[in-house]
């Protein structure tokens, strides 16, 4: 039987790491996120490996001594094809960050195969993966914003007919030109569909402001687990896979909380370290659902080595959408909760360590970027989502007042009222008599007051989740 499979780009991955550079993350923490990235699109990594530069070239980036060596381990990386017997070279080399211009043109000329650094590379794993209108839109301006910067010289040999008359007419219109007005034509016409798409998304946001239902967003480095943590809590469907950039388009869900608060939860797009200023200029509109946030998740995969890092990575992203981290704030900053995920790949001693950090931490947590709530959960097994939905509860309705009710037999009425527009934290029964600690909002409890005024109820305190109790 013939096989139909088409096989796919071979690749190797090169990450370029500068003499003395030690970062958050080491690199072969790095070398492993870039091959893990290019599997993303299917490519089939035949090498990776770390290329230490003591100074990057302005031309290639790579010292030549390295540049001859790629073009042998291209060669003695070739494959008999079955076909014609002929050897066939891996056809694509990704470099592990950011190239120039005249570095990528060179480095595809001196290795005769296409190039990709890490922004090339990251819009082909997102053109690959939107599925909706305004996702295309979105990858569609972004890799048009990249491939302006990568218009050099290559073209300017192709010059058109003479300009002016006589022999002061200087040279014509250069290709290059003309196709920087091409592109510039198409990411106008882009960017004004955008912007329709902005505005429709800021309506929509209005319509739900005046509606009672407060938005809560995850967020987090690509394949930290947030689409499986929204499937466990709305029984959604959403595309969830051990791969980075599972998720593009934005999906939303209605989800009742324990205390019959409704809310609307927002599964988004993974952050990553180096994010391309591209996609996050193109992917604002999608982005600021972020912003408008009521709170926000940060789903965090705490097993991970970098997860630190990829903690920075995120709050530098979301700092740069106009996300305060400060405590003293105005109120409409979003509160902060920290998802410590997949705790079940952890190993005993290091899941309990987490734990009790994450107990301590939150004690007098702001609820804030640089001072979130934290609670450790495993979205795969469901362990600590309950109580996840518990903080995001309590949060919500930290405003509310707390109150205990004193009900008599008699008042089955009132009882069977408070049950229905409040949140009842505890019931205790004394002979006939049952005292209800309650929470209610204001407007509630004033409801409450004209409907029942025989009722006896005081209020006592409540600031667990109030972001600005002492």
């Amino acid at each position: 039987m013939i096989s139909t499979d088409v096989p796919r780009e071979r690749a190797i991955v090169l990450h370029p790491q500068l003499r003395g550079d030690d970062g958050a993350r080491s690199a072969q923490a790095r070398l492993s996120e870039a091959i893990g990235l290019a599997a993303a699109i299917d490519l089939d990594v035949v090498h990776g490996e770390i290329a230490v530069i003591n100074k990057p070239r302005p031309s290639t980036l790579f010292g030549e001594g390295k540049v001859e060596e790629v073009i042998g381990l291209l060669d003695a990386l070739a494959e008999t094809s079955q076909e014609g017997g002929s050897k066939s070279r891996p056809g694509l080399v990704i470099v592990d960050g950011a190239l120039s211009p005249v570095q990528h043109r060179n480095l595809e000329k001196a290795w005769n195969l296409k190039v990709l650094d890490r922004t090339a590379l990251i819009l082909e794993i997102f053109g690959a993966r939107a599925s909706t209108a305004e996702g295309r839109l979105q990858v569609d301006l972004a890799h048009l914003t990249y491939q302006r910067s990568r218009l050099v010289r290559s073209w300017t040999h192709l010059e058109r007919q003479r300009g002016g008359a006589g022999f002061l007419g200087g040279p014509g219109e250069r290709q290059i030109e003309a196709d920087r007005r091409a592109l510039a034509g198409k990411i106008d016409r882009l960017k004004a569909k955008l912007e329709q798409v902005r505005r429709t998304r800021t309506l929509q946001r209005a319509k739900r402001s005046r509606a009672p239902q407060p938005v809560v967003a995850l967020v987090g480095y690509t394949n930290a687990g947030k689409s499986t943590l929204f499937n466990h809590l709305t029984k959604a469907d959403v595309k969830a896979q051990d791969l980075l950039f599972a998720t593009l388009d934005p999906t939303m869900r209605a989800l009742v909380l324990p205390s019959g608060e409704e809310i609307v939860l927002s599964d988004t797009v993974g952050f990553i370290s180096e994010l391309p200023t591209q996609l996050v200029a193109a992917f604002r509109a999608t982005l600021e659902e972020v912003q408008e946030a009521d709170i926000i998740v940060h789903v965090r995969d705490i097993a991970h080595e970098d997860t630190d890092a990829q903690r920075s990575d995120v709050l530098k992203v979301l700092k740069g959408l106009g996300v305060d981290g400060d405590p003293s704030g105005d109120g409409d900053t979003p509160q902060v909760v920290e998802a410590l995920n997949k705790i079940d790949l952890l190993s005993e001693e290091g899941c309990a360590t987490v734990q009790a950090i994450a107990r301590l931490s939150s004690e007098h947590a702001a609820a804030t970027l640089d001072e979130p709530f934290q609670i450790c959960v495993s979205a795969q097994e469901g362990t600590g989502v309950a109580a996840l939905c518990d903080v995001i509860d309590g949060l919500l309705t930290a405003d509310r007042l707390c109150v205990r009710v004193t009900l008599s037999p008699q008042d089955g009425a009132a009882r069977a009222w408070l049950f229905d527009h409040g949140d009842v934290q505890e019931s205790v029964h004394d002979e006939l008599i049952e005292t209800i600690n309650i929470r209610l909002s204001e407007k509630v409890l004033g409801q409450f007051g004209k409907l029942f005024p025989q009722i006896t109820h005081r209020r006592i305190s409540n600031d667990k989740y109030n972001r600005r109790s002492a």
